[in-house]
This record gives C-alpha cells, structure tokens and sequence, in this order.
C-alpha cells in the first residue's frame, strides 16, 4: 500500500510543472486585490449608496414638513399634519387625531399618489 501511495505521489510531482522563483514577479496577489477592490467598489455603487441617497432625501422631506401637508405614515396609513412640536407631529386621521414622531412619516401623499 505504501508503495502505491509512493508511486502516485512520485507520479503527481512530475505531472505538476516545478514552480521557478526567477518567473514569478508576485503579480497574482495585486489581481487578487484589484478583483476584491473591484468587488467592494460594485457593492458600495449597487447597495449603500443608493440607500444613502434615499435616506437623505427622506430627512429632507421629514425636516420641511408644515402644517396642512398630505403625509404617509411608514405603515401606510395617510395623514395630513395639524400641529407641529419639535419632533412630535399631530396628524389627523380619519377616524381622529394621534400624535407621532417626525421619523415616522415616509412621504408626503402627493408625491405617493404621482409616483402611482
């Protein structure tokens, strides 16, 4: 069993070509960082800044909101914005009034019912 082992291993060094230090220039590790730069550059465009746009422009609305402004709740529920005290909103309802964080609203209802 040794003896075979032996064999195939002599017969794997010789298939495989003798790796030479004078040829190789370390040229694969800068591929490999270039193909991981490129990989981490296609993320950030694709994913995160498509999301950094969308959330800048969400705290812009959130910060220009007024009273009497058409608003859409992050649960769907559509409100127009009565009164305004700091980051609490009172927004009136169809069945009444309720009070709500600044950061919840999502839209203005305009803009939803446009975009549709």
């Amino acid at each position: 069993m040794k003896t075979l082992q032996t064999l195939e291993l002599h017969t794997l060094a010789e298939a495989t070509p003798a790796a030479s230090g004078a040829n190789d220039n370390g040229g694969g590790g800068l591929v490999m960082l270039g193909m991981y730069a490129l990989f981490f550059a296609g993320i950030y465009f694709l994913m995160i800044a498509p999301q950094r746009k969308r959330q800048k422009e969400v705290e812009k609305l959130q910060a220009g909101l007024s009273v009497g402004d058409e608003v859409l709740i992050f649960n769907g529920i559509y409100a127009r914005v009565v009164s305004i005290d700091g980051s609490k909103l009172m927004v009136e309802v169809e069945s009444g009034r309720m009070q709500v964080d600044r950061s919840v609203i999502t839209a203005k209802a305009a803009a939803v019912i446009e975009a549709k």
